[in-house]
């Protein structure tokens, strides 16, 4: 079992930064791939970006490459999100979550656990 908390969220103005973070329990964190997605009212949850276990691999989602970075710390079993030039549009709840695979993946069922997520607003 893991549990995922996320921080970090808040309202930003237009072209500012937030770094998210996500601690997770558990002793098997660095086994793990993580994801970060994102839910804005009325819509779907979306994929954000995602890192493999051992953070050789990361993965972003179109609209928010060159802006957003993924990292982790497997140390501290935490995983990060710096986002930086934000737009009205990122506005939404964050979400982090861990697939017991250690590749990562853009689908959400193929992730096991998930946070419960932290509210990011960006102000026009």
């Amino acid at each position: 079992q893991v549990q995922l908390v996320e921080s970090g969220g808040g309202l930003v103005q237009t072209g500012g930064s937030l770094r998210l973070s996500c601690a997770a329990s558990g002793r098997t964190f660095s086994s793990y791939a993580m994801g970060w997605f994102r839910q804005a009212p009325g819509k779907e949850r979306r994929f954000v970006t995602s890192i493999s276990w051992n953070g050789g691999n990361t993965y972003y989602a179109d609209s928010v490459k060159g802006r957003f970075t993924i990292s982790r710390d497997n140390a501290k079993n935490t995983v990060y999100l710096q986002m930086d030039s934000l737009k009205p549009e990122d506005t939404a709840v964050y979400y982090c979550a861990a697939t017991v695979a250690r590749s990562s993946s853009t689908l959400p069922a193929s992730y096991a656990y998930w946070g419960q997520g932290t509210q990011v607003t960006v102000s026009s």
